[in-house]
């Protein structure tokens, strides 16, 4: 269904292109909803008609619209992403290489997982009759797949929604490889993590890439569950690393009462939102450690030895 246009790619920077939007999109989703526009520094070149990224935003923004219901926030981010052989290999539909991040997110009503899986089919809509084709979606992912890129999408219902796009770089230039900038990632020595994911794979996969990396791993899916294992193993755990939106309590809350039982311990927070959705919506506090999903293995080393070894 991804139908070819004919298009005109020409090398581009992607937050050029935003820029150029931003008083269209805001004409596009009306005056009670804020636009906020987060632009990457050092953002890497991509090869794509300038046309495409005007329709994906588009699109994406028309949908974070109708998602939110009076007033609210949409914000547009982009960043550089690099993909090594380890992330791809427990992400499926990720492709190895570097990538240009182009991210919509809303604080509208979100989506359950069983509209997540139809999301991006044509004319799979939840909109009533009238309101909307359901081609929205369908035509950025025929727009994302034409250029080789992949989408992400984060959402829980009442809390928003995250769509990611991921465009290649434009690889004209000599660019210096992934393997270039591998510096070795720091590995553990034994310490006791404490691991709280509601998202079973998201589980399994944090566990293991904690467990390769030589960390000693607590795991719960239930902010219940991480207070039961807080007290049972409160002596040897270093580390708490949680999500921030969670069913029974979000992670913040759930960081104060492990603290009460272990005070001073250390805190990793993450989520599929991006850290300036998370921020502003106070779910956490300023300075606090965060590492947005999906992380590589690189990405959760770094940071965690960062996170052990900060006063």
């Amino acid at each position: 269904f991804a139908r070819k246009q004919t298009v005109a790619p020409k090398v581009l920077d992607v937050n050029d292109t935003v820029a150029g939007m931003l008083k269209i999109l805001r004409r596009l989703i009306g005056e009670d909803i804020d636009l906020l526009w987060m632009p990457g520094a050092g953002l890497w070149p991509v090869k794509i008609d300038p046309s495409q990224i005007d329709q994906i935003l588009a699109n994406l923004c028309v949908n974070a619209r109708d998602a939110i219901d009076g007033v609210g926030k949409v914000t547009i981010e982009t960043e550089n992403m690099a993909f090594d052989a380890a992330y791809c290999a427990v992400h499926p539909g990720v492709t190895l290489g570097e990538y240009v991040m182009l991210a919509v997110s809303d604080d509208g009503c979100g989506m359950p997982k069983e509209v997540l899986d139809h999301l991006f089919e044509p004319f799979f809509t939840t909109k009533e009759v009238g309101m909307g084709t359901g081609l929205g979606l369908a035509t950025v992912y025929g727009i994302v797949k034409q250029n080789e890129g992949f989408i992400s999408v984060y959402s829980e219902p009442e809390r928003g929604t995250t769509l990611k796009i991921y465009l290649p770089r434009f690889a004209g230039e000599v660019v210096e490889s992934i393997a270039a900038s591998a510096l070795e990632t720091p590995k553990g020595s034994g310490e006791t993590v404490l691991l709280v994911e509601d998202d079973g794979v998201i589980l399994n996969v944090g566990q293991a890439i904690l467990e390769g990396l030589g960390y000693r791993v607590l795991t719960a899916v239930t902010p219940g569950e991480a207070l039961r294992q807080a007290e049972a193993h409160a002596a040897e755990i270093e580390l708490l690393i949680t999500d921030v939106v969670m069913p029974e309590m979000n992670g913040r809350d759930l960081s104060k009462l492990i603290r009460d039982i272990k005070p001073g311990l250390k805190c990793l927070f993450t989520s599929g939102y991006t850290a300036n959705v998370i921020a502003h919506r106070g779910v956490l506090d300023e300075g606090v450690h965060f590492l947005q999903k999906p992380f590589s293995v690189k990405d959760m080393g770094f940071k965690v030895r960062e996170v052990l070894e900060s006063e």
